[in-house]
């Protein structure tokens, strides 16, 4: 045992690969990434910017973002043995309202996939009259119910914790535009049934003393309950004369209060640097969307989207992480206080 515990469900078993021999990066790249390459199945341009679960019998389940050869969003279900190999499904999922009626979004994309309790949740960027955060649950991953969304336009990277805190759910955003938004600060929002989102609260602002995260910033996979506070991973984005490049950073938040920020890292975790993440449909991308935990023994293994284009995988400990977030930690504006 660590230093650090993580506070989740055991796991069987999950995909690792060790830290190379003198490396000290805080997350280091699966050798043989990406995992999922471009043109995957017929009729699937890419696919990336995806999350993915524990399923039973020591499997993976996933839903990830793809794009049709027409350039259009949309999300399926992919299965694994080993959390490496994947297999998807013929088919977009088909989401149901809570009636029983067909409910599917023109698009969808970026979804997280949380479990809480007994049931799995989607979170996704939805089509609601312009962007917005779309919410669905399943237990089977076969029949998907969708559930009113959160919030009304414009929003994006919703991310719900992986269990009640207080007695309420909740779930991070960042405020957006209609546009490829140019801006943004992450936000809390609470709700006693999933369906009225109110007390909202600031959590972080973009900014620091890094370029790399001076534009905005955004949740990424469900925050990590641990005996520190929750660990958030997310992206941070910064504008450069060659466009905007997004890299991943950490940050832990107040176990009972989370719009408080214990510590940030000011520098990233991870950024751009092989060829998969700098050059694809979009360039310049790292965009963390999934992990998978062993409380046993620390490991972390992320699924970050590459370049718009590809899923790679990427690792890390809990000790490693915690320990370079708390020593690199640097104060941004408000975010140690309640964010009211």
């Amino acid at each position: 045992m660590g230093k650090y515990k993580i506070v989740s469900e055991p796991i069987t078993k999950m995909p690792w690969e060790d830290r190379p021999a003198q490396s000290k990066e805080v997350i280091w790249r699966y050798s043989n990434n990406p995992i999922v390459n471009r043109n995957p199945i017929e009729g699937i341009a890419r696919i990336f910017n995806s999350a993915v679960v524990p399923w039973k019998d020591g499997t993976f389940i996933g839903v990830f973002r793809a794009e049709t050869v027409s350039t259009l969003p949309h999300l399926r279900v992919g299965r694994s043995v080993d959390g490496i190999h994947w297999t998807f499904e013929e088919q977009p999922i088909n989401f149901l309202d809570e009636q029983g009626k067909p409910w599917n979004p023109y698009y969808a994309y970026d979804p997280r996939l949380i479990k809480i309790e007994d049931e799995y949740y989607v979170v996704w960027c939805t089509d609601f009259y312009g962007p917005s955060i779309g919410l669905a649950k399943t237990t089977d991953f076969k029949s998907f119910t969708r559930l009113e969304n959160p919030f009304i336009p414009f929003n994006r990277n919703g991310v719900l914790f992986p269990r009640k805190i207080n007695g309420a759910y909740k779930i991070l955003s960042r405020a957006s535009d209609n546009g490829h938004t140019p801006f943004g600060d992450i936000f809390l929002s609470e709700s006693k049934d999933l369906t009225y989102w109110g007390k909202h609260r600031h959590v972080m602002e973009r900014g620091g003393s890094g370029w790399w995260q001076g534009l905005k910033i955004g949740g990424g996979p469900a925050p990590i309950e641990t005996s520190e506070g929750w660990l958030l991973l997310y992206h941070g984005v910064a504008n450069t004369c060659n466009g905007y490049v997004y890299s991943i950073g950490g940050a832990i938040l107040d176990i009972n209060e989370p719009s408080i920020v214990k510590y940030r890292s000011k520098n990233y975790l991870l950024t751009p640097e092989k060829p998969y993440e700098e050059v694809g449909f979009v360039q310049n991308v790292v965009f963390p969307c999934a992990t998978i935990v062993d409380p046993e023994t620390g490991k972390i293994a992320i699924y970050y989207g590459a370049a718009d284009s590809v899923v790679a995988l990427g690792f890390s400990t809990i000790d490693i992480m915690v320990d370079y977030i708390k020593s690199t930690s640097e104060n941004v504006g408000r975010d140690g206080e309640i964010g009211r």
